[in-house]
C-alpha cells in the first residue's frame, strides 16, 4: 500500500514546474532536518568538518542553504525521472567544458565520468547519454519496488545501469573496451577490499580504488562532470573537467582532492548528509594520528 501511495504521489509531483519542486524540496529539506536528529548532527559535523567558512555567521548561513538544497535534490528527482527524456536534457542550460569530452572521443578509448554528490547528479547521465553510449554503476535501492522506477528514470538515451557487483564492474571494463563512456560515484563508500583510506577535507575516509584500475588498464579518459543548480528552478549548468591521473602516486588522494576542489566552487549543493566517513563493514579503522 505504502509504495503505491509513493509511486502516485512521485507521479503527481512529476507534473509540476522544476521552479514549484525546487521551492517545495527547499521546505522538505528544513522539515527533515527538524525532525531527524541524526540527519541534522551529521550534516551539520560533514559540514563543519571540511572548514569551508571558518566565521560562524556565514557558516550558519551556508547550513541552511545546505539544507534546503538537500530537500531539492529529492523532489527534483521526480521532474528528472518522470519528465520526457528531451525536456530533462533540455534543462541544462549551459555546458562549460564540452571540448574536453569532445577531444577524449577523438582518442578513442573511453570516458569514465566520475560524478560527485554535488548538485544534480542525476541529470549528468542524462545530458550524457543523448551524445554517446552510458554504462552506470549503481547501488540497488533497499527497497526493492523502488529499483523499476529508478531504472525506469536513469535508463534513458544511450544510458544503461550496471549493479555494482563483480558482474556490473565487468560491464565497465567491456564497455570501455568497446571505447564507451562509463559513469561512477567516486565518492560513494564502497564496500570491503574495494578502497583506502584518504583524507577528505583532512579526515580518513575509505574512498574507492575502482576509478585508478579501471583508467589504468584502459587508458580511458577521466571526465569529472557536475551538474550546478540555477536559482527558482531555471535549470542547470553542467560542467566538464579532464583529470590526468598519476598512477605512481595513490590514486584515492588524487580523486578526493578533486572532489573537494569541484565542492569549493558551489559547498551549499553538495550532499553534507551523506555518511561519507563511515567505516565499512569488515574494513580495518583508519589508523589515528599521532596528536590526534
Amino acid at each position: 500500500m505504502a509504495d503505491l501511495l509513493f509511486k502516485s504521489i512521485f507521479r503527481l509531483f512529476a507534473l509540476l514546474p522544476l521552479r514549484v519542486l525546487h521551492g517545495l524540496g527547499a521546505l522538505l529539506g528544513r522539515v527533515i532536518y527538524v525532525v531527524s536528529a541524526p540527519y541534522a548532527a551529521r550534516t551539520r559535523e560533514n559540514l563543519r568538518q571540511a572548514n569551508l567558512l571558518p566565521d560562524n555567521s556565514q557558516y550558519q548561513n551556508l547550513l541552511s542553504a545546505t539544507i534546503a538544497e538537500a530537500g531539492k535534490g529529492l523532489t527534483e528527482l521526480a521532474w528528472v525521472w518522470g519528465r520526457p527524456y528531451e525536456e530533462v536534457v533540455g534543462k541544462v542550460r549551459e555546458v562549460v567544458g564540452m571540448e574536453h569530452i569532445e577531444a577524449a572521443q577523438a582518442r578513442g578509448k573511453g570516458i569514465i565520468f566520475f560524478t560527485p554528490h554535488l548538485g544534480c547528479f542525476e541529470i549528468s547521465a542524462q545530458y550524457a547519454a543523448q551524445r554517446m553510449p552510458l554504462t552506470v554503476l549503481y547501488r540497488p535501492p533497499k527497497l526493492r519496488w523502488l529499483e523499476g522506477m529508478m531504472r525506469n528514470g536513469r535508463e534513458r538515451g544511450q544510458a544503461r545501469l550496471a549493479k555494482a557487483d563483480i558482474g556490473g564492474v565487468r560491464l565497465l571494463y567491456k564497455a570501455l573496451k568497446r571505447g564507451e563512456a562509463i559513469g561512477l560515484l567516486p565518492d560513494q563508500v564502497p564496500g570491503q577490499g574495494e578502497g583506502e583510506w584518504a583524507d577528505f577535507f583532512g579526515r580518513p575516509a575509505y574512498t574507492m580504488t575502482l576509478v585508478g584500475r579501471l583508467a589504468e588498464s584502459s587508458d580511458a579518459s577521466v571526465v569529472i562532470a557536475y551538474a550546478e543548480r540555477l536559482p527558482r528552478g531555471q535549470g542547470y549548468v553542467l560542467h566538464f573537467e579532464p583529470l590526468l591521473l598519476d598512477f605512481s602516486t595513490p590514486v584515492p588522494k588524487q580523486i578526493n582532492a578533486v572532489v573537494e576542489r569541484v565542492i569549493r566552487t558551489c559547498p551549499a549543493q553538495y550532499l553534507w548528509s551523506y555518511n561519507r566517513y563511515k567505516t565499512p563493514r569488515g574494513v580495518q579503522p583508519p589508523a589515528t594520528r599521532t596528536g590526534d
